[in-house]
Parts: C-alpha cells; structure tokens; sequence
C-alpha cells in the first residue's frame, strides 16, 4: 500500500545524494560516539581509569579478557584506546576552531580592506606566513611542556597553524571584491560588514568549510607528532602518547602491533573521513564536479538511450 503523497518522506531525507559524505560522517560520528560514552563503557567493563591501571600481565595480545591486549605495564590498550579518542578529538576540533576562526577573520578582512588596514593585514600575515610553522610549534611546545593539559596543546597548534589558510580566504575574497553583485551592494549604501557577511562569506562556505576539516586532521595529527617525539604531554592519554610509549618501550621490535596499530589506524580514519567530507562538500557546491560523477554518467547514459528509442 502506498503512502498518500503527503506523508511520503522527501528523497533527500529518504536516501542521502553523496554516498562520500555519508561515508565520511559515519566515520565521524562513531568516533566522537566513542569520545563521548567510551571512557565511562570501557570503565564499567574493565574497572578502569584511562587505561592506566595494571589490569594483567606485560605484552599479552589480544584476548577475551583484553580486547587489543596489554602493554609492557600490563595496561589495557583498548582503555587507552577509548580514553586518547577523547582527548585526540577536542585537540583537533579545538586546534581547528582556532586556526579556522583566524585565518577567516584575518584573510577576509585583508582582502576587502584597501588601504593603509589593508596593507597592514596583508603584511602580518605575510610575516607570520615565512616564519617555519613546524620548528615554532615545537619550540613553544617544549617551552609549555606538562601545563595546561590539552588546552594548551590546541591552543599552540591553532597560534602555529592559520596563516596558510588566511592566504587562500585573502586571495578568493579579492576575486569576490570587485563581482558586480559586490559593487551592487556597496553603490546601495551597504556596510562593509553587511557585505563581507552576506555577500562574501556564502561565497566562502565551501572553503571555509575545507578549511576546517583540514585544520581538524592537521591538528590531530600534530598533536600525535608532538607526543611522538616527546615534546607533548606525556601525562595526558591520547593517540599520539600511545605511540610515543609503543615507540620508547620496542613495542615495534617486540611484535607487539596491538599497542601501536590501533592509533596508527584512528588517525587514518579520521584522515580518511575528512577527505570524504571534503570531496562531498566540492561536489555539492560545484555543478561541474557533479557532473562528472559516476552517477551523472549513468543518468546522461539513460537519457541519451531513451532519446535514441524515441527517435
């Protein structure tokens, strides 16, 4: 029986268009699930704390009783696992937040601004643009060792990491500047923020929206380089500690894959779900990369052969 034609569901709802995107936010959508309810479930399932307490014996692989085995301290690595999801996700979303908001704020302005503000923009982000990103972050990273936690991680990596990102938004708004739509809006009386925010930005979306997924790997996988090589926090429990411990303790020449596998493969998928959002996202916004899409082909093909039996 068919449902009258009010109550049938839109098919966008029914069966989402970009099977990229949806791939992508599943990934994500587990992990922050995971994030969100994974310390409190493993605690209740283990009896743990953050996977440091010695739940069995050294280097045991996995089992029913420890699911992605043990370290050379006898800790859960599944624990660990769940606790550094957490602890990984708010240093990317936060590193991200921080080093999109500047790069937005500080190339857009730049790029509508003329004159001496402008100028001076452009030259600030010029000067923080040839400054070696990498040696600064773990500079300051190593002075601010131990404080602050994962705040002050995030905050680090999203100080280091704007400026690339300002460049790309300062060069599209200058091609925005002078659109006629811009200068329609300017000639009616509009105000600069008027048009920067309802004019400009919409333009920007797809890019500030690259932009952050981007700055959201970029972070996490700082954040994990960082620990890597002992300039984070090795107090605190996330991916990248869990690789600097798998490394600093042989887990490698031991054969222990369970303890550094699972970060290792959290980090690429987290990679590979923005890379998913991100290539859904160009294709939604631009008509020319949907076209070429295996599903436009097929649509085109369909056309064309029902032209052909008509004719």
């Amino acid at each position: 029986m068919r449902l009258p034609l009010r109550l049938r569901l839109p098919r966008k709802i029914r069966r989402p268009r970009n099977r990229k995107v949806a791939v992508g936010l599943v990934i994500l959508v587990v992990l922050v699930v995971i994030a969100i309810i994974g310390p409190a479930l493993v605690s209740a399932l283990l009896g743990q704390t953050a996977g440091r307490l010695h739940a069995g014996g050294p280097l045991e692989p996995p089992s029913g009783r420890h699911w992605l085995g043990t370290t050379t301290a006898g800790e859960d690595v599944l624990a660990q696992l769940v606790t550094g999801t957490r602890t990984s996700l708010l240093v990317g979303l936060t590193g991200g937040a921080i080093s999109t908001t500047l790069a937005v704020l500080l190339g857009v302005i730049s790029g509508y601004s003329t004159g001496k503000a402008g100028a001076a923009l452009t030259a600030f982000v010029n000067v923080f643009l040839v400054i070696p990103g990498l040696p600064l972050l773990i500079i300051i990273a190593s002075y601010t060792q131990g404080r602050g936690g994962w705040i002050m991680v995030a905050l680090i990596i999203g100080l280091t990491s704007w400026p690339g990102g300002a460049r790309v938004k300062r060069a599209q708004t200058l091609s925005l500047r002078n659109r006629d739509f811009v200068q329609a809006a300017r000639y009616a009386g509009e105000s600069r923020v008027r048009i920067v925010l309802l004019e400009v930005a919409p333009h920007l979306a797809p890019l500030i929206a690259s932009t952050f997924l981007f700055a959201v790997v970029s972070s996490i996988a700082a954040e994990a380089g960082l620990n890597f090589i002992g300039a984070g926090n090795p107090n605190t429990v996330s991916w990248g500690t869990m690789l600097f411990w798998a490394q600093s303790q042989g887990a490698l020449l031991s054969g222990a894959w369970w303890w550094f596998a699972p970060p290792g493969l959290c980090i690429a998928l987290i990679g590979t779900a923005a890379g998913l959002i991100n290539f859904g996202v160009d294709e939604l916004s631009d008509p020319r990369l949907r076209a070429r899409s295996p599903r436009a082909h097929r649509k085109a093909g369909r056309a064309t052969a029902a032209i052909a039996e008509a004719s």
